[in-house]
């Protein structure tokens, strides 16, 4: 649009419109922020005056940011002066005007070094950030303090490690460092997505919303907690069928995770997967409409864990290592009987990192079908487990529909190896 716009005058003309535009915007807002009774300094005048100084400083040297520099530093110092006034004069005295000042030199600077995107990007960013200020404001009281730390952890996993660990195999099983670490990242992106959606929902939702968000958090957590809380109700069906519910839901999880490392082994699982999570869903849903001893909505009180504890994160990095290096000697030295007896061990754990060690090994040293057939037994298996922890932990009403439920639902988690296995 802004090309369009300047093939209609001078290059020089348009791109100083564009400047004394952006920060025209700025200033006014700054006035409406004056005039309800707030700082004297700056307004509809002043700040389109730093823009253009920036502008015009940018522009008489396009080959050197040393006029620039200067140019920021004096307009910085008037804008300190003004500040010292303001403080003077109030104990509590904001610097946003000033510092709103300082951008407005940057964006002019910006648009005479033809960077427009950029200086109308952060002029548009600038002004809601100025016009949001009672609602950014209202955000510390209403975020407590442990969120914002576990959003900086996952920063920290994603956008800081991530980055420079570095991307080459090594060793007879294949060991990548930033695919060990991705595999983290993806499994603590659905788990961390899931966990914030129960924490906002809790106590407004019911247990079938806890039942499929357990699901994508971890359903042998869900089955636990699940377990635990139908031990004060009578609603044997309601949590039965929601435990069902929980392990369908995993399903579709892990053929996401999957489908991250390995489109190939995601296309053989994928149809299989779908189906089990939305057969297991509905089948789960009409069980927990059946006639209770109790009537009335059971509210999901309990959320998950943080799924966010760092040495949980390299806890889960260690476990895929050994995973990959104990399924590529399962498949070198004790063959498919190996890695089927692996699959069915790791139901007793959580099976991610053997699934995802499975999905990177594909193509190198585990064939497609072997490491399909492995995963529908670790799945089964897994939901075999679930089974015991559901009777254990749950009355025994809950806990007699949970097992019948999902052993039959492991059984029949077993039907894609008539494919798979081929």
């Amino acid at each position: 649009m802004f090309h369009g716009f300047s093939q209609m005058m001078p290059p020089e003309a348009a791109k100083l419109t564009l400047a004394f535009i952006l920060a025209f915007l700025i200033g006014l807002e700054r006035e409406e922020h004056k005039t309800g009774g707030g700082s004297s300094f700056g307004g509809v005048r002043t700040f389109p005056l730093i823009g253009l100084i920036g502008f015009a400083l940018a522009e008489f040297a396009p080959n050197s940011v040393a006029p620039v520099l200067v140019g920021f530093a004096v307009v910085g110092a008037f804008l300190w002066l003004s500040y010292q006034h303001k403080i003077q004069r109030a104990e509590a005295a904001g610097a946003t005007t000033e510092v709103s000042g300082l951008v407005t030199f940057v964006v002019g600077a910006l648009v005479a070094r033809e960077q427009f995107w950029l200086a109308t990007t952060i002029t548009v960013i600038g002004l809601l950030l100025l016009e949001l200020k009672t609602f950014l404001e209202g955000l510390s009281t209403r975020v407590p303090s442990e969120e914002i730390f576990t959003f900086t952890k996952f920063l920290l996993l994603t956008a800081v490690i991530l980055p420079v660990v570095r991307d080459q195999t090594y060793g007879p099983f294949g060991f990548n460092p930033f695919k060990t670490w991705l595999v983290v990242v993806a499994v603590s992106a659905i788990s961390y997505a899931s966990y914030l959606i129960q924490l906002r929902t809790t106590g407004k939702g019911g247990i079938l919303l806890a039942a499929i968000l357990g699901g994508l958090y971890s359903s042998t957590v869900a089955t636990v907690v699940l377990a635990k809380r139908a031990k004060g109700e009578k609603r044997p069906h309601l949590f039965s069928g929601s435990i069902l519910i929980a392990s369908s839901v995993a399903y579709a999880r892990l053929i996401v995770l999957v489908a991250l490392f390995s489109r190939e082994l995601a296309a053989k699982l994928a149809l299989w997967f779908i189906a089990f999570t939305v057969v297991g869903s509905l089948f789960g849903w009409f069980w927990t409409t059946r006639r209770e001893p109790e009537s009335g909505e059971v509210k999901s009180q309990v959320v998950a864990k943080n799924p966010l504890e760092l040495s949980a994160a390299f806890l889960f990095a260690l476990l895929f290592v050994v995973m990959l290096a104990l399924t590529h000697y399962a498949v070198v030295t004790l063959g498919s009987a190996g890695v089927y007896a692996l699959a069915a061990l790791t139901g007793f754990t959580d099976i991610a990192p053997f699934v995802l060690g499975l999905a990177n090994t594909v193509g190198t040293t585990t064939p497609v079908n072997l490491a399909a057939s492995a995963i529908v037994v670790a799945m089964a298996s897994n939901n075999a487990v679930k089974a015991g922890y559901a009777y254990a932990f749950s009355d025994r009403k809950t806990g007699t529909q949970s097992v019948a439920l999902l052993v039959v639902f492991s059984l029949v988690g077993l039907l894609p190896l008539i494919w798979t296995a081929r």
